[in-house]
This record gives C-alpha cells, sequence and structure tokens, in this order.
C-alpha cells in the first residue's frame, strides 16, 4: 500500500472530487464544516470513494468510518466491498487523517454528536450520486459514533427511510478498558469534571506501540500508511474528549435502537501488552473483547456477534488467515441481508 503524504485541500478543490492519495481509483472531496465548536478554526471532513475502471454496476453503497488515530487508508477493503457489488466510500472525520489542519489537536472534539454534520452530508452526497442503500461500516471508535448517530437518524424518522440498510461494526468501543476501578462512578465522575473544566488537559496516559508495531510495516506488520496520520504510539488523549467518548458509553448502556441489523466482528482474545511480542498479532492489544460482547446487544435491533480466532483489534488488518474468515463472515451476513432487507 501506498503511504500518502499530508494534504490540505486548496479553496478550488473544496467541494469537488480531485484525485486522493491513494492512486487513481480513488478520489477525494472535501466537506466544508465551518467553525469549530471546540474554537480550533475551521473545521474540514473528507469523503474518498473508489472508482476503479473496471468495476461492475453496484447494487448498494457503503460508508466506511475510521477509529482515533486513524483515517481510511485500507484499499483491500474497499476492492473486497467493490468485488461484492458495492459502490465504496470512507469517511475521514474532522481533524482526522486527510482532515487534518495546522493549528488542530488530532481527532479532538467535545461531543461525539458533532461528527452527524459530516456523517449526515456524506449519507446525502451517496445517496445522490448513487440512488442506492448505503451500509454503514464503522471501526472501534467509528464503531461508537456510528451507533450513537444512527440512534439519532432513527428516531428523527427512521434509519431505512434515509436509505440505511445495515450496520457492520468492526471492534467498536463501547466502554473503558482496562481496571475496574477505571468505570468506577468517582472515577467517571473525576473525569467530567476534570473533561468539563479542563477540556485539553492531555491525560497521563503513556505511549504505546504494541498495536502500531504489529500493523506497520517498517516495525513488525504489512501494512503502509502515513504515520503522521496514525503514528505508531497513537495521539495525545485529551480529558474533554474523553469525556465526551464516556458520555457515548454510557448512552450506549442505557440502549440504542439504530432501526437496522448489524453485524459485529471482533478477535476471540484481548492481550494487553507494554512492548510487541507474536501474540500482539492474533489478539486485540486495544479494546477488552469481553466488553464489546457484553454491550453488542444494546444497539436495539436484529446483532450478529461473530469472534475471529487469530484476529487483530481491526479485523480486516489481521493476518491472512483471519482476515480471510472475518471477509467470509461478512459475506455471509451481506447476503442473508440482501436476501432479507426488511428484517429486524
Amino acid at each position: 500500500m501506498s503511504s500518502p503524504g499530508t494534504t490540505s485541500a486548496s479553496p478550488q478543490a473544496t467541494g469537488e472530487w480531485r484525485p486522493d492519495e491513494l492512486g487513481s481509483d480513488y478520489q477525494q472531496r472535501t466537506l466544508p464544516l465551518g467553525p469549530d465548536p471546540d474554537g480550533e478554526g475551521d473545521v474540514v471532513a473528507t469523503l474518498i470513494r473508489y472508482t476503479p475502471a473496471s468495476q461492475p454496476a453496484a447494487t448498494s453503497a457503503v460508508l466506511y468510518v475510521h477509529g482515533f488515530t486513524d483515517y481510511f487508508f485500507q484499499e483491500h477493503l474497499s476492492q473486497h466491498m467493490a468485488a461484492q457489488g458495492f459502490a465504496f466510500y470512507a469517511l475521514d472525520l474532522r481533524k482526522c487523517g486527510r482532515s487534518t489542519r495546522a493549528g488542530q489537536t488530532p481527532h479532538y472534539v467535545s461531543d461525539l454528536a458533532l461528527y452527524d454534520q459530516e456523517l449526515n452530508r456524506s449519507l446525502r452526497i451517496i445517496r445522490e450520486e448513487t440512488g442506492l442503500p448505503v451500509l454503514i461500516m464503522g471501526h472501534s471508535t467509528g464503531g461508537l459514533v456510528t451507533p450513537l448517530w444512527l440512534n439519532r437518524v432513527h428516531a428523527a424518522g427512521g434509519a431505512r427511510a434515509q436509505g440505511i440498510s445495515g450496520l457492520v461494526l468492526n471492534s467498536p468501543w463501547f466502554d473503558l478498558q482496562g481496571p475496574a476501578y477505571y468505570r468506577h462512578p468517582v472515577s467517571n465522575a473525576l473525569l467530567q469534571g476534570i473533561g468539563r473544566l479542563s477540556a485539553m488537559t492531555a491525560l497521563p496516559l503513556g505511549k504505546i506501540s504494541t498495536y502500531g508495531d504489529s500493523l506497520h510495516h517498517t516495525a513488525s506488520g504489512e501494512w503502509d500508511y502515513n504515520l503522521d496520520w496514525k503514528p505508531l504510539s497513537g495521539f495525545a488523549v485529551h480529558a474533554g474528549w474523553l469525556r465526551a467518548i464516556r458520555r457515548g458509553h454510557a448512552r450506549v448502556h442505557r440502549g440504542l435502537d439504530i432501526g437496522v441489523p448489524a453485524l459485529v466482528l471482533r478477535s476471540k482474545v484481548t492481550r494487553f501488552m507494554s512492548k510487541y511480542g507474536p501474540a500482539a498479532d492474533v489478539a486485540d492489544v486495544v479494546l477488552d473483547v469481553k466488553q464489546i460482547q457484553r454491550w453488542s446487544g444494546c444497539l436495539g435491533d436484529r446483532t450478529n456477534i461473530v469472534p475471529i480466532e487469530g484476529a487483530r483489534h481491526d479485523v480486516f488488518l489481521s493476518a491472512e488467515q483471519p482476515r480471510t474468515q472475518a471477509f467470509a463472515e461478512l459475506d455471509s451476513w451481506l447476503k442473508w441481508l440482501a436476501a432479507n432487507p426488511d428484517s429486524h
């Protein structure tokens, strides 16, 4: 995979499709979002589409949303989905990846609902361009953001009425991993206070590159991507951002109604490791898969949960065998979804 360089959209390119760093089969479009509610200037999001010359006629569309310390670079995912008959789109959220602008704090938002702006606009563009039902895919933090958004979409008039067909979550972040005292009401109240009063405080979590080392080809992995946009040790976690995440977790735990069926893919085991070792290649070293299993039942519609033996945190960035299994499980579920478009 090619490693794109840092870009900044020119005014002339804003709102227009133009070549993307991934190559001739990809295009990107800047979505201006106006002044940042968190006070870091004007913000943008970036919609990416895969348009190979030989792509067969699509019967559905898909919108992919990345996680924290992440952006869209998974060319093999777009190629696989296109082969299954999907027009593929991905979204780099505000202050993430292609949407990064000078002077802004990477990935920082004070409220996950702020992402509704770019999600709604992306959905509208995809529907206008394709006229097809849209499958939503979310990974990790994107797997928290997207069901919260769908819950609001469904409450406002129905997810299906907006053209959404289903949801695929890849290791969604549904709870705070780590020791139980991290999730104690006192700890949560303390975080809420710090996040409100000192939002930009960087939390002293330390820098661990275990996951990045397992992925990137310069370390021990097979994948190539932009280390400015996805550094091996991740970006700093700020109190206001984690406050927003914990509020999102609490909303999931109270139960959602996303209005469409969901597939949840996860690794079979978690191994938290401070340094890279071979075990990091066959487990989720980022999230607790038991928490994923526990809270996936809160999505409010028919939900299939599938553990993948030997998968990494991003199951589609796993080694070949578990990656192949993950795609097989996805394809099987997509066939079911196509055969049961009105299932609940």
